[in-house]
Protein backbone atom coordinates (compact mmCIF):
# COMPACT_ATOMS: atom_id res chain seq x y z
CA UNK A 1 0.00 0.00 0.00
CA UNK A 2 1.15 3.53 -1.01
CA UNK A 3 0.23 5.84 1.84
CA UNK A 4 1.27 9.49 1.49
CA UNK A 5 1.61 11.81 4.71
CA UNK A 6 1.22 15.19 4.88
CA UNK A 7 2.59 17.43 7.06
CA UNK A 8 0.71 21.34 6.70
CA UNK A 9 2.33 24.63 6.35
CA UNK A 10 3.08 26.52 9.15
CA UNK A 11 1.70 29.98 8.83
CA UNK A 12 4.27 33.18 10.08
CA UNK A 13 3.34 33.19 13.65
CA UNK A 14 5.50 33.51 17.18
CA UNK A 15 7.03 30.12 17.21
CA UNK A 16 7.48 29.09 13.27
CA UNK A 17 10.82 31.54 14.06
CA UNK A 18 10.32 32.03 9.55
CA UNK A 19 12.00 35.52 9.53
CA UNK A 20 15.71 33.92 11.19
CA UNK A 21 15.92 30.51 8.67
CA UNK A 22 17.58 32.22 6.60
CA UNK A 23 20.06 33.38 8.63
CA UNK A 24 20.60 29.58 9.73
CA UNK A 25 20.16 28.11 5.98
CA UNK A 26 17.50 25.82 7.06
CA UNK A 27 13.37 25.61 5.87
CA UNK A 28 11.88 24.73 9.36
CA UNK A 29 12.17 25.19 12.37
CA UNK A 30 10.66 21.66 13.82
CA UNK A 31 10.21 18.05 12.05
CA UNK A 32 6.47 16.73 11.75
CA UNK A 33 6.96 14.29 14.70
CA UNK A 34 3.48 13.21 14.92
CA UNK A 35 3.82 12.03 11.60
CA UNK A 36 6.96 10.11 11.96
CA UNK A 37 5.42 8.21 14.96
CA UNK A 38 2.64 7.04 13.27
CA UNK A 39 4.81 6.15 10.02
CA UNK A 40 6.33 3.69 12.83
CA UNK A 41 2.93 2.03 13.70
CA UNK A 42 2.71 1.32 10.11
CA UNK A 43 3.84 -2.28 8.35
CA UNK A 44 7.07 -1.84 7.22
CA UNK A 45 6.35 -3.38 3.93
CA UNK A 46 3.81 -0.30 2.85
CA UNK A 47 5.90 2.79 0.87
CA UNK A 48 5.29 5.40 2.98
CA UNK A 49 5.92 8.97 1.51
CA UNK A 50 5.96 12.19 3.62
CA UNK A 51 5.77 15.56 2.24
CA UNK A 52 6.64 18.66 4.71
CA UNK A 53 4.71 21.71 2.82
CA UNK A 54 7.39 23.58 5.13
CA UNK A 55 10.24 21.85 3.27
CA UNK A 56 9.02 21.05 -0.02
CA UNK A 57 6.16 21.74 -2.30
CA UNK A 58 3.60 18.84 -2.87
CA UNK A 59 2.86 17.93 -6.08
CA UNK A 60 0.02 16.24 -8.22
CA UNK A 61 1.90 12.77 -9.02
CA UNK A 62 2.27 12.02 -4.66
CA UNK A 63 -1.18 12.11 -4.36
CA UNK A 64 -2.01 10.12 -8.16
CA UNK A 65 0.29 7.56 -6.62
CA UNK A 66 -1.08 7.41 -2.88
CA UNK A 67 -3.60 4.85 -2.02
CA UNK A 68 -4.34 6.51 1.00
CA UNK A 69 -3.62 10.43 2.35
CA UNK A 70 -3.04 10.91 6.30
CA UNK A 71 -3.02 14.28 7.32
CA UNK A 72 -2.39 15.88 11.24
CA UNK A 73 -2.63 19.48 12.01
CA UNK A 74 -3.05 21.56 14.96
CA UNK A 75 -5.68 24.58 15.11
CA UNK A 76 -3.23 27.30 13.42
CA UNK A 77 -2.95 25.08 10.31
CA UNK A 78 -6.16 25.17 9.19
CA UNK A 79 -6.08 27.10 6.48
CA UNK A 80 -2.98 24.84 4.81
CA UNK A 81 -5.42 21.86 5.71
CA UNK A 82 -8.16 23.06 3.51
CA UNK A 83 -5.65 23.76 0.79
CA UNK A 84 -4.18 20.41 1.02
CA UNK A 85 -7.95 18.71 1.08
CA UNK A 86 -9.53 19.94 -2.27
CA UNK A 87 -6.57 19.00 -3.53
CA UNK A 88 -7.30 15.31 -2.50
CA UNK A 89 -11.05 15.71 -2.99
CA UNK A 90 -10.28 16.94 -7.04
CA UNK A 91 -7.83 13.98 -7.35
CA UNK A 92 -10.27 11.88 -5.26
CA UNK A 93 -7.97 10.20 -2.68
CA UNK A 94 -9.06 8.60 0.54
CA UNK A 95 -7.97 10.99 3.26
CA UNK A 96 -7.52 9.69 7.23
CA UNK A 97 -7.00 13.04 9.10
CA UNK A 98 -5.99 13.32 12.45
CA UNK A 99 -4.36 15.44 15.45
CA UNK A 100 -5.29 18.30 17.31
CA UNK A 101 -7.33 20.03 14.76
CA UNK A 102 -9.07 17.33 14.05
CA UNK A 103 -9.69 16.14 18.03
CA UNK A 104 -11.48 18.89 19.01
CA UNK A 105 -13.26 19.88 15.83
CA UNK A 106 -13.58 17.69 12.61
CA UNK A 107 -17.48 18.64 12.43
CA UNK A 108 -15.54 21.79 10.42
CA UNK A 109 -14.70 19.12 7.89
CA UNK A 110 -17.15 17.22 6.31
CA UNK A 111 -15.13 16.91 2.83
CA UNK A 112 -12.59 14.61 4.91
CA UNK A 113 -14.00 11.08 4.55
CA UNK A 114 -12.42 9.47 7.71
CA UNK A 115 -10.87 10.58 11.11
CA UNK A 116 -8.57 9.41 13.92
CA UNK A 117 -9.79 11.68 16.95
CA UNK A 118 -7.39 11.25 20.32
CA UNK A 119 -4.79 9.40 20.81
CA UNK A 120 -3.48 6.78 17.99
CA UNK A 121 -1.42 3.76 19.68
CA UNK A 122 -4.32 1.80 20.57
CA UNK A 123 -6.50 2.44 16.98
CA UNK A 124 -3.47 1.88 14.87
CA UNK A 125 -3.99 -1.64 14.51
CA UNK A 126 -7.56 -1.60 14.08
CA UNK A 127 -6.62 1.54 11.25
CA UNK A 128 -4.41 -0.70 9.70
CA UNK A 129 -6.30 -4.02 9.11
CA UNK A 130 -8.92 -1.74 7.78
CA UNK A 131 -7.47 -0.38 5.34
CA UNK A 132 -6.12 -3.27 4.74
CA UNK A 133 -9.84 -4.97 4.10
CA UNK A 134 -10.55 -1.50 2.38
CA UNK A 135 -13.39 -0.96 4.77
CA UNK A 136 -12.52 2.17 6.62
CA UNK A 137 -14.49 3.72 9.28
CA UNK A 138 -15.82 7.30 9.14
CA UNK A 139 -14.54 7.76 12.69
CA UNK A 140 -11.57 5.89 14.91
CA UNK A 141 -12.22 7.26 18.76
CA UNK A 142 -9.69 6.62 21.27
CA UNK A 143 -11.74 5.79 24.63
CA UNK A 144 -8.77 5.44 26.58
CA UNK A 145 -5.63 6.93 27.51
CA UNK A 146 -2.91 4.32 25.84
CA UNK A 147 0.56 3.37 27.50
CA UNK A 148 3.60 5.36 26.63
CA UNK A 149 5.73 2.38 26.14
CA UNK A 150 3.11 1.82 22.60
CA UNK A 151 5.08 4.54 20.93
CA UNK A 152 7.72 3.75 18.70
CA UNK A 153 10.40 5.09 17.38
CA UNK A 154 9.86 7.57 14.84
CA UNK A 155 10.51 6.76 11.08
CA UNK A 156 13.45 9.72 11.09
CA UNK A 157 14.24 7.71 7.59
CA UNK A 158 11.42 9.62 6.00
CA UNK A 159 12.84 13.51 6.00
CA UNK A 160 15.66 15.02 5.66
CA UNK A 161 17.29 16.09 9.23
CA UNK A 162 19.67 18.66 7.42
CA UNK A 163 16.30 20.87 6.55
CA UNK A 164 15.41 21.49 10.24
CA UNK A 165 17.04 23.56 13.09
CA UNK A 166 15.59 21.56 15.84
CA UNK A 167 15.26 17.60 16.03
CA UNK A 168 12.04 16.48 18.45
CA UNK A 169 11.46 13.69 21.04
CA UNK A 170 8.47 13.09 23.49
CA UNK A 171 8.75 12.15 26.55
CA UNK A 172 5.31 12.14 28.82
CA UNK A 173 2.08 13.45 27.71
CA UNK A 174 -0.45 14.83 30.59
CA UNK A 175 -0.31 17.41 32.57
CA UNK A 176 -1.30 17.77 36.48
CA UNK A 177 -2.58 21.38 36.54
CA UNK A 178 -5.86 22.39 35.49
CA UNK A 179 -5.67 25.72 33.79
CA UNK A 180 -8.73 27.21 32.02
CA UNK A 181 -7.66 27.94 29.50
CA UNK A 182 -5.66 24.72 28.12
CA UNK A 183 -6.81 22.07 26.29
CA UNK A 184 -3.95 20.01 27.14
CA UNK A 185 -5.88 17.88 29.48
CA UNK A 186 -8.90 18.03 26.86
CA UNK A 187 -6.15 15.86 24.59
CA UNK A 188 -3.98 14.18 27.05
CA UNK A 189 -5.48 14.11 30.37
CA UNK A 190 -4.14 15.36 33.99
CA UNK A 191 -2.18 12.09 34.91
CA UNK A 192 1.00 12.25 33.19
CA UNK A 193 2.47 9.17 31.27
CA UNK A 194 5.34 8.40 30.16
CA UNK A 195 7.88 6.68 27.71
CA UNK A 196 10.52 4.41 29.41
CA UNK A 197 14.16 6.06 30.33
CA UNK A 198 15.30 3.13 27.52
CA UNK A 199 13.04 5.08 25.17
CA UNK A 200 13.74 7.76 25.05
CA UNK A 201 17.40 6.96 24.97
CA UNK A 202 16.63 4.72 21.70
CA UNK A 203 15.06 7.81 20.20
CA UNK A 204 17.70 9.76 20.88
CA UNK A 205 20.82 7.22 19.54
CA UNK A 206 18.45 6.97 16.07
CA UNK A 207 18.85 10.86 15.79
CA UNK A 208 22.76 10.45 16.94
CA UNK A 209 23.61 7.82 14.71
CA UNK A 210 21.75 9.86 12.13
CA UNK A 211 24.67 12.56 12.58
CA UNK A 212 22.09 15.34 14.72
CA UNK A 213 24.38 17.55 16.75
CA UNK A 214 22.11 20.38 17.52
CA UNK A 215 19.13 21.11 19.66
CA UNK A 216 16.28 18.54 20.49
CA UNK A 217 13.05 19.66 21.57
CA UNK A 218 11.35 17.77 24.35
CA UNK A 219 7.77 17.87 23.36
CA UNK A 220 5.93 17.52 26.60
CA UNK A 221 3.01 18.98 27.97
CA UNK A 222 5.39 19.58 31.33
CA UNK A 223 8.20 17.54 31.10
CA UNK A 224 8.00 17.92 34.90
CA UNK A 225 4.64 16.59 35.31
CA UNK A 226 5.59 13.86 36.84
CA UNK A 227 8.79 14.40 38.93
CA UNK A 228 9.98 10.87 39.87
CA UNK A 229 9.71 9.47 36.25
CA UNK A 230 11.48 12.61 35.01
CA UNK A 231 14.00 12.41 37.64
CA UNK A 232 14.85 8.37 36.64
CA UNK A 233 14.81 9.61 32.46
CA UNK A 234 17.63 12.63 33.95
CA UNK A 235 19.90 9.99 35.26
CA UNK A 236 19.89 7.41 31.92
CA UNK A 237 20.55 10.78 29.69
CA UNK A 238 23.62 11.69 32.22
CA UNK A 239 24.77 8.31 31.65
CA UNK A 240 24.12 8.05 27.78
CA UNK A 241 26.00 11.66 27.65
CA UNK A 242 28.82 10.41 28.99
CA UNK A 243 29.11 6.93 27.27
CA UNK A 244 28.76 8.37 24.11
CA UNK A 245 29.35 12.03 24.32
CA UNK A 246 26.72 13.75 21.88
CA UNK A 247 27.12 17.29 20.83
CA UNK A 248 23.28 17.99 21.03
CA UNK A 249 21.34 19.78 23.87
CA UNK A 250 17.65 19.89 24.50
CA UNK A 251 14.85 23.00 25.16
CA UNK A 252 11.67 21.67 26.99
CA UNK A 253 8.32 22.77 28.40
CA UNK A 254 7.94 22.99 32.49
CA UNK A 255 5.43 24.57 34.92
CA UNK A 256 6.99 27.15 37.16
CA UNK A 257 7.28 24.85 40.45
CA UNK A 258 10.84 23.89 38.75
CA UNK A 259 12.21 26.56 40.51
CA UNK A 260 11.30 24.88 43.58
CA UNK A 261 13.39 21.78 42.65
CA UNK A 262 17.00 22.82 43.39
CA UNK A 263 18.05 18.73 42.65
CA UNK A 264 15.47 18.54 39.58
CA UNK A 265 17.37 21.69 38.41
CA UNK A 266 20.57 20.63 38.40
CA UNK A 267 19.66 17.38 36.99
CA UNK A 268 18.28 18.91 33.86
CA UNK A 269 21.47 21.02 33.48
CA UNK A 270 23.75 18.18 34.02
CA UNK A 271 21.48 16.28 31.17
CA UNK A 272 22.13 19.29 28.46
CA UNK A 273 19.01 20.83 29.07
CA UNK A 274 19.74 24.35 27.93
CA UNK A 275 15.98 26.25 27.80
CA UNK A 276 12.72 25.95 29.16
CA UNK A 277 9.34 27.60 28.45
CA UNK A 278 7.18 27.97 30.94
CA UNK A 279 3.75 29.91 30.91
CA UNK A 280 4.08 32.76 33.45
CA UNK A 281 0.85 34.21 31.89
CA UNK A 282 0.44 37.12 34.50
CA UNK A 283 1.42 39.21 36.87
CA UNK A 284 -1.92 40.02 38.15
CA UNK A 285 -2.55 37.68 41.40
CA UNK A 286 -6.50 37.90 40.60
CA UNK A 287 -6.08 36.71 36.84
CA UNK A 288 -4.10 33.61 38.33
CA UNK A 289 -6.59 32.67 40.69
CA UNK A 290 -9.27 33.32 37.71
CA UNK A 291 -7.65 30.53 35.27
CA UNK A 292 -6.68 28.15 38.17
CA UNK A 293 -3.27 28.82 37.55
CA UNK A 294 -2.17 27.25 41.19
CA UNK A 295 1.50 26.40 40.52
CA UNK A 296 1.64 30.03 39.96
CA UNK A 297 0.14 31.73 42.86
CA UNK A 298 1.65 32.94 46.23
CA UNK A 299 5.18 33.01 44.67
CA UNK A 300 7.53 35.88 43.85
CA UNK A 301 7.32 34.72 39.64
CA UNK A 302 10.19 37.44 38.98
CA UNK A 303 12.29 35.55 41.50
CA UNK A 304 11.42 32.02 40.15
CA UNK A 305 12.47 32.82 36.47
CA UNK A 306 15.94 33.94 37.93
CA UNK A 307 16.38 31.05 40.03
CA UNK A 308 16.57 29.22 36.43
CA UNK A 309 18.59 31.65 34.90
CA UNK A 310 20.79 31.37 37.72
CA UNK A 311 21.13 27.52 37.22
CA UNK A 312 21.44 27.71 33.55
CA UNK A 313 18.10 27.82 32.59
CA UNK A 314 16.80 30.44 29.91
CA UNK A 315 13.56 30.76 30.63
CA UNK A 316 11.52 31.75 27.37
CA UNK A 317 7.47 32.70 28.59
CA UNK A 318 4.09 32.91 27.78
CA UNK A 319 1.90 35.74 29.25
CA UNK A 320 -1.65 36.22 28.15
CA UNK A 321 -3.77 39.59 28.69
CA UNK A 322 -7.50 40.06 28.47
CA UNK A 323 -8.62 37.72 31.69
CA UNK A 324 -11.94 39.09 33.38
CA UNK A 325 -9.79 40.63 36.29
CA UNK A 326 -7.00 42.50 33.81
CA UNK A 327 -7.41 45.98 34.70
CA UNK A 328 -6.66 48.60 32.51
CA UNK A 329 -2.55 48.88 33.30
CA UNK A 330 -2.01 45.32 32.59
CA UNK A 331 -0.12 46.17 29.25
CA UNK A 332 1.99 48.54 31.92
CA UNK A 333 2.21 45.75 34.26
CA UNK A 334 3.16 42.88 31.48
CA UNK A 335 5.75 45.04 30.04
CA UNK A 336 7.70 45.71 33.53
CA UNK A 337 7.77 42.23 34.22
CA UNK A 338 9.15 41.19 31.15
CA UNK A 339 11.43 43.72 31.52
CA UNK A 340 12.54 42.88 35.06
CA UNK A 341 12.48 39.47 34.70
CA UNK A 342 14.65 38.81 31.71
CA UNK A 343 12.69 36.92 29.85
CA UNK A 344 13.64 37.25 26.29
CA UNK A 345 11.41 35.08 24.18
CA UNK A 346 8.29 36.33 26.06
CA UNK A 347 5.00 34.76 23.76
CA UNK A 348 2.11 37.48 24.39
CA UNK A 349 -0.71 36.76 23.20
CA UNK A 350 -4.55 37.82 23.89
CA UNK A 351 -6.90 35.37 25.54
CA UNK A 352 -8.67 32.72 23.92
CA UNK A 353 -11.05 30.32 24.32
CA UNK A 354 -9.42 27.18 22.49
CA UNK A 355 -12.36 24.11 21.87
CA UNK A 356 -13.32 22.16 24.76
CA UNK A 357 -11.88 24.00 27.12
CA UNK A 358 -13.68 24.84 30.68
CA UNK A 359 -12.99 28.34 29.37
CA UNK A 360 -14.72 27.35 26.30
CA UNK A 361 -17.27 26.36 27.94
CA UNK A 362 -18.00 29.04 30.47
CA UNK A 363 -17.77 31.67 27.68
CA UNK A 364 -20.48 29.74 26.45
CA UNK A 365 -22.62 29.18 28.97
CA UNK A 366 -22.58 32.79 29.82
CA UNK A 367 -23.32 33.82 26.24
CA UNK A 368 -19.68 35.89 25.30
CA UNK A 369 -18.27 33.42 23.12
CA UNK A 370 -18.45 34.66 19.54
CA UNK A 371 -15.89 32.88 17.07
CA UNK A 372 -13.66 30.39 16.75
CA UNK A 373 -9.60 30.30 17.83
CA UNK A 374 -7.03 30.49 15.08
CA UNK A 375 -4.77 28.37 16.98
CA UNK A 376 -2.13 31.26 16.52
CA UNK A 377 -0.73 32.91 19.66
CA UNK A 378 0.04 36.06 18.59
CA UNK A 379 -3.51 36.73 16.60
CA UNK A 380 -4.80 40.38 17.31
CA UNK A 381 -8.36 39.25 17.84
CA UNK A 382 -10.64 37.76 20.35
CA UNK A 383 -12.91 35.11 20.01
CA UNK A 384 -14.97 36.29 23.08
CA UNK A 385 -16.78 39.48 24.60
CA UNK A 386 -13.52 40.51 27.08
CA UNK A 387 -14.67 42.65 30.44
CA UNK A 388 -12.09 45.69 29.18
CA UNK A 389 -13.22 47.18 26.16
CA UNK A 390 -12.05 45.15 22.84
CA UNK A 391 -10.72 47.63 20.70
CA UNK A 392 -8.56 49.04 24.34
CA UNK A 393 -7.25 45.66 24.85
CA UNK A 394 -6.65 45.07 20.71
CA UNK A 395 -4.69 48.14 20.50
CA UNK A 396 -2.95 47.76 24.06
CA UNK A 397 -1.52 43.95 22.64
CA UNK A 398 -0.23 45.19 19.41
CA UNK A 399 1.54 48.27 21.18
CA UNK A 400 2.73 45.84 24.02
CA UNK A 401 4.53 43.54 21.48
CA UNK A 402 5.93 46.37 19.47
CA UNK A 403 7.59 47.98 22.66
CA UNK A 404 8.92 44.32 24.34
CA UNK A 405 10.71 43.52 20.21
CA UNK A 406 11.79 47.08 19.77
CA UNK A 407 15.58 47.14 19.79
CA UNK A 408 16.70 49.09 22.48
CA UNK A 409 13.67 47.06 24.87
CA UNK A 410 15.02 44.25 23.54
CA UNK A 411 18.37 44.16 24.01
CA UNK A 412 18.04 45.21 27.31
CA UNK A 413 16.18 42.03 28.43
CA UNK A 414 19.09 39.99 27.19
CA UNK A 415 21.65 41.66 29.15
CA UNK A 416 19.59 41.07 31.58
CA UNK A 417 18.97 37.68 31.17
CA UNK A 418 23.31 37.69 30.74
CA UNK A 419 23.76 39.11 34.58
CA UNK A 420 21.45 36.28 35.99
CA UNK A 421 22.25 33.69 33.83
CA UNK A 422 24.71 30.87 34.63
CA UNK A 423 26.34 28.69 31.53
CA UNK A 424 25.28 25.07 32.17
CA UNK A 425 27.33 22.01 32.57
CA UNK A 426 27.67 21.21 29.05
CA UNK A 427 29.13 23.18 26.28
CA UNK A 428 27.47 22.91 22.97
CA UNK A 429 29.25 23.32 19.52
CA UNK A 430 29.83 26.14 17.61
CA UNK A 431 29.12 24.64 14.00
CA UNK A 432 29.40 26.12 10.57
CA UNK A 433 25.90 27.02 10.18
CA UNK A 434 26.00 29.11 13.69
CA UNK A 435 29.37 30.79 12.54
CA UNK A 436 27.47 31.54 9.70
CA UNK A 437 24.11 33.14 11.16
CA UNK A 438 26.42 35.45 13.30
CA UNK A 439 28.15 37.08 9.96
CA UNK A 440 24.85 37.66 8.65
CA UNK A 441 23.47 39.23 11.28
CA UNK A 442 26.15 41.83 11.07
CA UNK A 443 24.52 43.01 8.03
CA UNK A 444 21.22 42.48 8.59
CA UNK A 445 20.65 43.86 12.08
CA UNK A 446 23.82 46.09 11.65
CA UNK A 447 23.74 47.79 8.84
CA UNK A 448 20.20 46.86 6.76
CA UNK A 449 16.98 47.17 9.65
CA UNK A 450 15.97 49.90 11.66
CA UNK A 451 18.26 49.14 15.50
CA UNK A 452 21.48 48.76 14.20
CA UNK A 453 22.78 51.66 16.61
CA UNK A 454 21.80 49.74 19.46
CA UNK A 455 22.59 46.40 17.59
CA UNK A 456 26.29 47.44 17.47
CA UNK A 457 26.11 48.85 21.17
CA UNK A 458 24.95 45.56 22.12
CA UNK A 459 27.34 43.84 20.03
CA UNK A 460 30.18 45.26 21.64
CA UNK A 461 29.16 45.82 25.04
CA UNK A 462 28.55 41.65 25.35
CA UNK A 463 32.14 41.53 23.94
CA UNK A 464 34.26 43.10 25.98
CA UNK A 465 31.97 42.95 29.23
CA UNK A 466 31.02 39.17 29.03
CA UNK A 467 32.92 37.65 26.20
CA UNK A 468 32.36 34.27 27.83
CA UNK A 469 28.18 35.31 26.93
CA UNK A 470 28.63 36.70 23.89
CA UNK A 471 27.09 33.49 21.97
CA UNK A 472 24.07 33.23 23.88
CA UNK A 473 24.04 36.93 23.63
CA UNK A 474 24.38 36.93 19.48
CA UNK A 475 22.11 33.66 19.32
CA UNK A 476 19.35 36.08 21.13
CA UNK A 477 19.62 39.14 19.18
CA UNK A 478 19.79 37.41 15.37
CA UNK A 479 16.14 35.22 17.11
CA UNK A 480 14.90 38.90 18.03
CA UNK A 481 14.62 39.75 14.28
CA UNK A 482 11.95 37.22 14.01
CA UNK A 483 10.34 38.25 17.39
CA UNK A 484 9.91 42.00 15.59
CA UNK A 485 8.74 41.35 12.24
CA UNK A 486 5.78 39.37 13.86
CA UNK A 487 5.00 41.88 15.93
CA UNK A 488 5.59 44.69 13.05
CA UNK A 489 3.05 42.60 11.21
CA UNK A 490 -0.11 42.59 13.67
Amino acid sequence: MNVLMISPQTPDTFWSFKHVLRFVSKKSTFPPLGLLTVAAMLPREWQITLVDLNVTRLRDEDLRRADVVMLTAMIVHEASVREVVARCTALGKCVVAGGPLFTTGHEAFPEIQHFVLGEVEELMPQLVADLQAGRLQKIYQATTRPSMTLSPVPRWDLIDLKHYVTMAVQFSRGCPFDCEFCDIIVMNGRVPRTKSPAQVIAELEVLRERGWKDMVFVVDDNFIGNKTRTRALLHELIAWRRRTKPEMGFLTEASVNLADDAELRALMVAAGFTKVFVGIETPVADSLVECRKVQNQGRDLVEAVQTLQRDGLQVMGGFIVGFDNDQPDIFKRQFEFIQRSGVVTAMVGLLSALPQTRLYQRLKREGRLETKSSGNNTDATLNFQPKLNREFLQTGYRELMKKLYEPRAYYQRIRTFLTNHRAGAVSLRLSWTDFMAFVKSFWLLGVWYRGRVAYWRFFWGTLLRRPHQFRYGMELAIVGHHFRRVAQRL
